[in-house]
């Protein structure tokens, strides 16, 4: 069986190597990823690009919150919570 080849544009793939730097256990918001992709202002657009992430659990999108709370996540927000506290994150 062949993999389904996903076509990611330049800025998702830069988005998904900035969100695998995210180490075990720690958390970074959507607006540290933008200034880390260096498109600061571009936070719904990383979410938007973390909501059709292929390649969980690789690319950790459930280490990426919002700055006033967890944020949002594909799977459900107690999904993420469970993910989260599971590498020891307290929220």
């Amino acid at each position: 069986m062949r993999e389904k080849a996903f076509e990611l544009t330049e800025f998702e793939k830069k988005v998904y190597a900035a969100v695998r730097q995210i180490p075990w256990g720690e958390v970074r918001t959507y607006g540290w990823v933008a200034r880390k992709i260096g498109r600061p202002k571009a936070c719904r657009a990383v979410g938007n690009a973390l909501n059709k992430n292929p390649f969980a659990p690789k690319v950790p999108c459930h280490r990426v919150v919002a700055a006033g709370g967890l944020g949002g996540f594909a799977g459900g927000l107690a999904a993420k919570k469970r993910l989260l506290r599971a590498e020891g994150y307290k929220c």
